[in-house]
């Protein structure tokens, strides 16, 4: 990926001091290669930590893997981010939500070994497709997934996880209310960084609620030692869960373009250049990550928030809070005391979540305007998202294929097969009955961002 790697990485930790260090004047950004005295770039660290903070733990705990491993390599993960894309790129690489259905299912099935196999499969897959990009440049991504596949995909993996929120939310009823209530509120009520962070405020106070109703077990907490490794865990494979998985591999490279998009739009540098570093990287991460028992990983919007506000984009500033989380992970009864969380607050803060995953799809459609009055988009739509809600099951030679792989498949073939007949066949112009959305739609307390390259209509 890089003539010389050694050269690359050296000039990735390596930052010049931004004026005096201590001040940013109007108008001016601390750029990736630079940074603030350490002590203010502790500081900003510190607030990536806690934006990342409680979706990256989330994810384990909903799917059962070890908190702090999650962390941990949620850590390395970044680090290597940093060193392979030659600190071009701000980025913290948290736990990637796509990944949280197949990793259920297989887990259920076969055992959370083999579900760390499929997220192996997943990171190598999105690895090949960073390489390919890398030389072959990023335009046949776009040609690929235009918004209407990739607002589908986004959107589709959200609402099929909707029964799992629900079995959650059955075993703690008035806490998981309490917690869907407290995040929607604070979401409103307060601006910046604790708006932001609605969701681990709203499990802070639904965990309070749970524990005045005797939901919470301490048992493991002291039965956990202050300082240690994490609990690392070795994968198994099995060729069956490919389909589960595979089809993931579509939204992180959205999220991942995306991101590459939106600090090249906030720094004013062109970034065009590392986008398949970007995808090589968080492929590596997420091998990392499933090869010892973390969840895998992408790049975080949360973070583009902090960035966004601080106009600090110093990849100096991520290697900080890597180092920070690397310390938390590190902590198992900090651990001990995150896996308390009961199912009623989980199925609150996933009642949401879920519920934000599929939205931020249909934001991709209203962001980039796409046509529904055009039967190519509703009907690919249309497809994709009653075959992921019903959870369409395919199983063809002893492989599985499920609703978020069927439907991602739907979303691909139907779009392009339909649209090549359409111009084969002069009617493509045709005009469907009005079932588009009601325009304005306004999805700007999702505590999430995807941000997608917007493509012009031929």
């Amino acid at each position: 990926m890089s003539t010389s790697l050694t050269t690359a990485v050296k000039k990735a930790f390596t930052w010049r001091l931004h004026g005096d260090g201590s001040s940013i004047s109007p108008g001016e950004v601390v750029l990736p290669h630079e940074r603030l005295t350490w002590p203010r770039t502790f500081g900003i660290g510190a607030q990536h930590v806690i934006a990342m903070f409680g979706a990256t733990f989330l994810v384990p705990l909903i799917t059962g893997f070890p908190p702090n491993t999650t962390l941990f390599f949620t850590a390395i993960g970044t680090l290597l981010f940093i060193a392979i894309t030659a600190g071009r790129l701000p980025s913290y690489l948290g736990s990637s939500f796509a990944l949280i259905a197949p990793i259920l299912a297989v887990s259920q099935s076969l055992g959370q070994s083999y579900a760390l196999g499929g997220v192996i499969a997943t990171g190598a897959t999105l690895a090949i497709v960073g390489i390919i990009v890398h030389f072959a440049g990023a335009a046949w991504i776009d040609i690929a997934m235009p918004p209407i596949v990739t607002g589908a995909i986004v959107a589709l993996i959200g609402f099929n996880l909707a029964p799992a929120a629900w079995n959650w939310v059955q075993n703690g009823p008035l806490t998981a209310v309490i917690t869907i209530v407290s995040v929607v509120f604070i979401t409103v009520l307060f601006k910046g960084i604790i708006g932001r962070l609605s969701i681990l405020i709203g499990v802070v106070i639904g965990y309070i609620a749970a524990v005045l109703q005797n939901e919470v077990d301490y048992g493991a907490i002291g039965e956990a030692a202050w300082f240690g490794l994490p609990e690392f865990h070795s994968p198994s494979f099995d060729v069956t869960t490919l389909g589960l998985f595979v089809p993931v591999v579509f939204v992180l490279i959205a999220e991942n373009v995306g991101h590459v998009k939106s600090v090249a739009a906030m720094t004013g540098e062109n970034l065009d250049d590392i986008t398949g570093r970007a995808l090589f990287a968080d492929g590596i991460s997420t091998i990392f990550a499933g090869s010892g028992g973390g969840s895998g990983t992408t790049t975080y919007a949360e973070n583009i928030g902090v960035m966004a506000a601080t106009r600090v984009y110093s990849t100096a500033a991520y290697v900080i809070a890597a180092l920070i989380a690397l310390g938390l992970s590190m902590l198992p009864k900090f651990g001990a005391i995150i896996s308390t969380i009961p199912d009623g607050v989980l199925g609150g803060a996933a009642t949401v979540l879920y519920g934000m995953i599929g939205m931020l799809g249909v934001r991709i459609w209203v962001q980039n305007k796409v046509d529904f009055s055009d039967p190519v988009n509703l009907n690919t739509a249309a497809v994709a998202m009653i075959v992921a809600i019903a959870n369409y099951t395919w199983s063809p030679g002893g492989m599985q294929f499920e609703g978020i792989a069927l439907g991602s498949a739907c979303a691909i073939i139907v779009y392009h097969l339909m649209r090549w007949i359409s111009k084969l066949r002069g009617t493509n112009l045709e005009a469907a009955s009005p079932a588009s959305a009601p325009a304005g739609t306004d999805l700007q307390g999702a505590a999430y961002s995807i941000r997608h390259r917007k493509v012009t209509k031929k």
